[in-house]
């Protein structure tokens, strides 16, 4: 297929600035992956399509706050974004400046900390960071939220806590996984009491899931790396609901491309490691049967596995009318629940 098979026109004005007051008051288109049906809904019926021995899958991973400004020793302006923190010292990142600094070159960030450039990865660069704290640690006290780059705004300090899920607890992503943006305590404690059984999985998002694909021809292009891990606990409760009947809802494409990792030779084991799984049409998922996300950009790779888990023309039928409908689209827009290619989606009116 092709990139510009994914290619749909979005208003600017449709694209989410700010979180919702309440983090379950979101809209959600459904996609029936049998019909290919859609139905505008919301969020807080989310428990109607659910019945007794649903497994809800969540990515448990914590976002840092990994953004860091400053100048270098020039004197001109840097602007420094985590991707990964390897020890207590060194991280590597993404560093944006007029001119890329040079191995053994300094950065002056957030007007109270040097750091030192040990090198070059790839595109990433090698940082050094003060012995007086951990790399986290430095982060939490003087890092800003790294709120993507559609999000036209400095970050404020509500997004410390809207920019992250209520089951964050392995800091390591830069991006939120944000299907899981939605939950509040009162819903995770309503699907609970309706039967409903919790898993948890961690991928920690890079600050690749928001590059674009450069290629036309989508067999060139070559996927990002994230670090995954899903666990025998995991594995456990998915094998369990099988067992019983009933059906795996992944929360976000996160959760989608970990457990399909951790299903590449045909059987779900532990896995822990890094992928470059790209799904595309026509990949067969061997785990997933519902999956809720948000709205994702044209022609990502992200939009491409929505396509590929409910039918490539139903997802844009139904993308083209949530932007006539005016749903708030990307991070901190609405929600879509859609059931695997072939299977319905069913409303269990409670």
């Amino acid at each position: 297929m092709q990139r510009s098979d994914f290619h749909y026109l979005l208003p600017e004005h449709l694209i989410a600035q700010m979180p919702l007051a309440r983090r379950d008051a979101s809209r959600m288109l459904t996609v029936d992956g049998a019909s290919g049906d859609w139905r505008d809904a919301r969020f807080a019926e989310l428990p109607d399509y659910l019945r007794p021995g649903d497994l809800l899958v969540i990515n448990d991973t914590r976002v840092i706050p990994a953004r860091l400004h400053g100048l270098k020793a020039s004197g001109g302006r840097v602007e420094v974004l985590i991707e990964r923190v390897l020890d207590a010292r060194t991280a590597l990142a993404h560093v944006r400046a007029s001119k890329s600094p040079k191995p053994g070159a300094r950065l002056y960030l957030e007007e109270v900390l040097e750091v030192e450039v040990a090198g070059r990865e790839g595109e990433l660069f090698r940082l050094c960071f003060p012995p007086e704290r951990t790399v986290t640690e430095w982060l939490e006290a003087h890092g800003h939220v790294p709120l993507p780059p559609y999000i036209q705004r400095p970050d404020q300090a509500e997004d410390r806590e809207r920019y992250q899920t209520l089951f964050a607890r392995v800091p390591g992503a830069v991006a939120a996984p944000t299907a899981g943006l939605h939950f509040d305590a009162a819903m995770l404690e309503r699907l609970a009491g309706a039967g409903v059984e919790t898993a948890r999985v961690t991928l920690h998002v890079g600050a690749g899931t928001f590059q674009p694909v450069r290629v036309d021809d989508l067999n060139a292009h070559r996927m990002h790396a994230e670090y995954v891990e899903v666990g025998e606990a995991a594995v456990a409760r998915i094998e369990a609901t099988r067992a019983r009947g009933g059906r795996v809802l992944a929360v976000g494409t996160t959760v989608v491309r970990s457990l399909e990792a951790a299903a590449a030779d045909g059987a779900l084991r532990p896995f822990a490691g890094e992928t470059r799984l790209f799904i595309t049409p026509g990949y067969e998922f061997r785990v997933v049967d519902l999956l809720l996300t948000n709205f994702h950009l044209p022609e990502s790779t992200l939009l491409m596995l929505v396509c590929a888990f409910a039918g490539c023309e139903p997802v844009m039928q139904a993308y083209r009318h949530a932007v006539e409908a005016e749903y708030r689209f990307f991070s901190y827009g609405d929600a879509m629940l859609l059931s695997r290619a072939g299977l319905a989606l069913e409303h269990f009116k409670r």
